[in-house]
């Protein structure tokens, strides 16, 4: 019985070990993968990119270098809008896309919170903008039907 379950733990180490050799593409390969995507796995690729771009912002707004965290907000709302349009365009992944978009809105929210006064405006610009995509998103899920 010991020896079925070394066998099989190594065996489970040995097919999760290029999983974790592997490295991370960098934002501008995913970026690049993004857009060259067939139309319906666009929306959650380019919902990587702006997912990263948060992270992005985060680490910008901690290290107060307010000029990146301006330029990363809205490469966040550009991703977002790329995400949406492609979202609605293929009818695949809206539901996901749309909730994606809510989170990180959400963050962008809590972020406001704490950002200086004057960068206040701009991301609150940016979070009625993902609003906007996801009132989008929802009436092309749950909008009037044609009878």
């Amino acid at each position: 019985m010991r020896t079925y379950l070394g066998v099989t733990l190594l065996c489970g180490l040995l097919v999760g070990l290029p999983g974790f050799a592997a490295r991370e593409e960098s934002l501008e390969q995913l970026i690049t993968r993004a857009e060259s995507a067939k139309t319906d796995q666009r929306p959650d690729l380019y919902m990587q990119v702006a997912d990263r771009l948060l992270k992005s912002a985060i680490e910008s707004y901690k290290n107060n270098r307010r000029d990146q965290f301006r330029s990363v907000v809205q490469d966040i709302v550009k991703y977002c809008d790329n995400a949406h349009a492609a979202a609605i365009d293929s009818n695949k992944h809206v539901k996901r896309t749309e909730i994606k978009i809510r989170q990180i809105s959400t963050r962008l929210r809590d972020i406001k919170l704490n950002v200086d006064v004057d960068d206040q405006n701009q991301v609150q610009i940016a979070i009625d903008r993902l609003e906007s995509f996801r009132t989008e998103l929802l009436h092309s899920m749950f909008g009037t039907k044609k009878q």
